[in-house]
């Protein structure tokens, strides 16, 4: 198998995840309106995490800041962690793919 096929492959559960999560986002969300304490919304930061971090480590970042919004949370700006050696790229409609599917 080349590198492609074997990325590919790889990010298959992550782009799962992500297309779960934007269709959560256009479908269910609008239908609580805006009741996040945080921003950006819980489900937007999952959304970021598990781009950057990947289903199981995105995940759980997640589900530990659904647990911190609560009615007595401060709130405020809450973005996810950034990943300092993130090697994949995002697509505008926030797929991740390999850098080597980006050229050619």
């Amino acid at each position: 198998m080349t590198a492609r096929v074997i990325g590919f492959l790889l990010l298959i559960p992550r782009n799962v995840a992500v297309g779960v999560l934007k269709v959560y986002r256009a479908v269910i969300s609008p239908l609580y309106g805006d009741v996040c304490r945080y921003y950006p919304s819980c489900s937007a930061y999952t959304l970021t995490a598990i781009q950057h971090h990947g289903v199981a480590v995105g995940s759980v970042l997640g589900a530990r800041r659904i647990l911190r919004c609560h009615p007595w949370a401060a709130g405020g700006v809450d973005d996810a962690p950034a990943k300092n050696n993130f090697r994949y790229a995002v697509t505008p409609r926030g797929f991740v793919v390999s850098p080597l599917h980006r050229k050619g």
